[in-house]
């Protein structure tokens, strides 16, 4: 964090900066906690559209554990946009699944991120998009059944070839145009997508014998669409986590969709489909960029073996 952006963050919070230190950071930005006269604040500086973000927070807060958004600092010549949100404390997911449990508490943990990941399929829009704005709008789009096969061509161009090959690349881009119809089956689709969802944006902790999840993390991705992408985006890399987290994760998200919102009965290879996506868009990361790298070999097993069913 730069001087000058704590300087910011001080006089937004009314009270002087006394430690900052780095939790994380993005493709496109950073993340920092804060601790100040008032206590302790995660700030997140950079990305593409902060007061979008923050917005779209709001929205899902009604309806699954998010961070209250305290303030949204627009960026200066010498400071980045910043968006400050409360503190909530927990642990990560991924630290927890790495512990390696497989036993019925991974189950029942689970199911609790699958119900939360479920809930926030809650929020309705009536057109399918992105947002963009303040406030943000959802923008229009192309069915994801026609977009996908054009996206799918330009991110392979944009592939390092010490990443994919060229054999490769042609095979993923036929893949995704080969599975793209499938998707006419969402396309009006229009509930909110936080569409990173995976264990490093999802704070849990212990609750009366079980889990809980706290907080959902990192929304500058979401969109409207159909939320089958959030579970596939989950189980994504999920052959790394304990077999009964996913089980459980399976049943939680299935069982508890939002009222109006009923369950595709392919819904599970649809999330894959769309998946897609963001498969395609990863392999374009820098070399040297880990998930990258795992999204390529994912893409190699696809091709392999077909879209999966299953998540």
């Amino acid at each position: 964090m730069r001087p000058e952006e704590t300087d910011a963050i001080a006089e937004a919070l009314g009270g002087a900066v006394r430690a900052v230190s780095t939790l994380a950071g993005g493709f496109s930005h950073e993340t920092c906690l804060v601790t100040y006269a008032g206590g302790r604040v995660v700030a997140r500086l950079g990305g593409p559209a902060p007061a979008v973000e923050a917005a779209v927070m709001e929205m899902a807060r009604r309806h699954v554990p998010v961070p209250e958004v305290l303030a949204v600092l627009p960026a200066t010549e010498r400071t980045r946009p910043a968006m400050l949100v409360e503190y909530v404390p927990g642990t990560l997911l991924d630290r927890v699944l790495a512990t390696g449990d497989d036993g019925a508490g991974m189950r029942d943990l689970g199911a609790e991120v699958g119900r939360v990941v479920a809930g926030i399929a809650a929020v309705r829009f009536d057109r399918r998009g992105f947002f963009t704005g303040d406030p943000p709008a959802v923008g229009p789009e192309r069915p994801w059944s026609e977009q996908l096969p054009a996206f799918a061509e330009k991110c392979m161009a944009a592939t390092p070839g010490s990443r994919l090959d060229e054999a490769a690349r042609r095979s993923w881009a036929g893949l995704c145009a080969a599975h793209a119809p499938a998707l006419a089956a969402v396309d009006d689709h229009a509930r909110l997508v936080h569409a990173d969802v995976n264990p490093k944006n999802i704070l849990v902790a212990h609750a009366g014998g079980g889990w809980r999840v706290e907080a959902l993390l990192d929304w500058e991705f979401a969109y409207s669409g159909c939320p089958y992408g959030d579970a596939a985006n989950m189980a994504r890399f999920g052959d790394g986590y304990p077999a009964a987290f996913l089980d459980g994760f399976r049943t939680g998200f299935a069982d508890h969709r939002p009222a109006g919102s009923p369950l595709h009965e392919d819904w599970a290879y649809l999330g894959r489909v769309l998946d897609m996506f963001a498969l395609s868009d990863l392999v374009t990361r820098p070399l040297g960029h880990a998930v990258a790298d795992q999204a390529a070999e994912r893409i190699r097993s696809w091709i392999a073996e077909g879209v999966p069913r299953s998540l």
